[in-house]
């Protein structure tokens, strides 16, 4: 599913996730988070690219025994602002 909204991301100091929250539900990553590389479509590049830090993963929430695959992007490092690209169940 196609999300695209905020979401809270928490960090190791590596900065690779280790949870979030979405929908008001915490999810702990269980497993080894991907690096996303950045998408582009160089045929309609006209400037450099943003290159936004993106990682797939996935997370459990053990209350509700629910295992989902996670896709997020940061948006704005300074204010820690992430965003939910996609979730698959």
């Amino acid at each position: 599913m196609i999300v695209d909204a905020a979401v809270a991301v928490w960090t190791s100091d590596a900065g690779v996730p280790v949870r979030l929250v979405w929908n008001g539900t915490r999810y702990s990553v269980s497993d080894t988070p991907t690096r996303l590389e950045p998408e582009f479509d160089y045929a309609a590049m006209t400037h450099p690219p943003r290159v936004a830090l993106g990682w797939r993963f996935q997370a459990t929430n053990a209350e509700r025994h629910e295992v989902r695959v996670f896709d997020v992007r940061l948006v704005d490092a300074r204010r820690d602002e992430w965003c939910l690209v996609r979730v698959y169940d």
